[in-house]
């Protein structure tokens, strides 16, 4: 296969024009973080906000010129904005209670009656395990659910639901949801090779996420479980800003140092006024197969004390299961695969209180995140 390289891309790129300013997105500085690797490329058209939605065929027409070349293997393009006349100093996150005039009102995706966020402190807590298997468990309860993997720089969710090719568009602007066991499903991993990184600043992360939740024919929905991505950063920031979340469901493993971080977590989500459902105990014990002895690997009962501490609702214990392990890297959710299963009624149960939280009507809207 022909070597694909940055100069190849960026003679492609010159060719397409931008019909406003009759300059191509090269001359006119509108590219931004061009990243080739092994004939995977992705990049950023950076715009102005007023002009975003109006900018789509520039996006869509900077696509094809790349992947025409020979030796592209994908391309993944977004737009992201900038303020006009922004300061260089770092800006300050706040909340405000109170929209700003002018701001746009807070919306979910089209035909989804609730969004709801599984978020952990720190990476490595089995957070993208917990997010398939309760949006497979929600299902089985008679909720039409789907799931958007969220990480964008570590998405799991093709992995964890046996995904394979890319998703389709019947009209060029709006992506069809994958489907696997039940779940439509989202996730830049169906867009970018496995090994590929993604390489982007901030503002890039949060546009590719506005996209993937706005930009999917998700409809109809019931629930849509998002997959965050672990920390307190920009794509938080983002959902928690642009999207009416039902809620928020916190993951994290027993030892001190997870739950440091998960506190972090649920945290910020209420100082977003983001309801906050509850606390998820993952790999919180081990039985051995063979003899039955129970062994605490990481400790036992940490996220149910930091609950009862925090005064949120502890939501379940899933144990430390090889069966667990085995149908994730398979691709098949232990609540696919074997329902029936105590691994699998661990996460039923979460599911049930999760779903009762909903019933509840526990929606209280957040508040704006504005910048000063």
């Amino acid at each position: 296969m022909p070597n694909l390289t940055s100069e190849k891309v960026l003679a492609a790129l010159r060719s397409v024009v931008d019909p406003d300013t009759n300059k191509d997105v090269v001359a006119s500085g509108l590219l931004q973080g061009l990243n080739v690797k092994d004939g995977h490329v992705s990049f950023a058209l950076e715009v102005s906000p007023e002009s975003g939605r109006a900018k789509e065929p520039l996006r869509l027409a900077s696509e094809k010129a790349v992947l025409a070349l020979k030796g592209a293997r994908s391309v993944t393009a977004v737009l992201t904005a900038h303020r006009s006349g922004a300061a260089s100093q770092p800006r300050r996150a706040t909340t405000n209670p109170q929209p700003q005039a002018g701001a746009p009102e807070r919306q979910g995706p089209a035909g989804v009656k609730a969004v709801i966020a599984v978020a952990s402190g720190k990476g490595g807590v089995g957070k993208s395990t917990v997010a398939v298997n309760l949006a497979v468990a929600l299902n089985s309860l008679g909720r039409k659910a789907g799931l958007l993997d969220a990480d964008i720089y570590g998405p799991s969710a093709p992995r964890l639901l046996g995904l394979t090719g890319k998703p389709t568009s019947k009209d060029g602007k709006r992506l069809q949801p994958m489907e696997a066991w039940g779940l439509k499903t989202i996730s830049i991993g169906s867009l970018i090779d496995e090994d590929q990184p993604m390489i982007w600043r901030g503002p890039m992360v949060m546009t590719a996420l506005t996209q993937l939740i706005y930009d999917v024919e998700w409809a109809p929905l019931d629930v849509l479980v998002v997959d965050m991505p672990p920390g307190t950063g920009d794509a938080q920031l983002t959902l928690a800003q642009r999207v009416p979340l039902a809620g928020a469901v916190i993951v994290s493993t027993p030892q001190d140092i997870a739950l440091i971080d998960a506190r972090k977590g649920l945290a910020m989500f209420k100082k977003t006024h983001v309801p906050v459902f509850g606390i998820v105990e993952n790999m919180s014990t081990f039985v051995c197969p063979n003899c039955g002895h129970e062994s605490h690997i990481f400790g036992h009962g940490g996220a149910r004390e930091t609950a009862a501490k925090l005064g949120t609702d502890f939501l379940g214990e899933i144990p430390l299961d090889i069966a667990i392990r085995e149908t994730s890297d398979g691709g098949t959710p232990i609540m696919a695969r074997d329902p029936q299963s105590p691994q699998a009624r661990a996460f039923l149960t979460v599911a049930e209180r999760v779903a009762a939280k909903l019933d509840a009507g526990d929606t209280r809207a957040a508040p704006r995140i504005v910048m000063d």
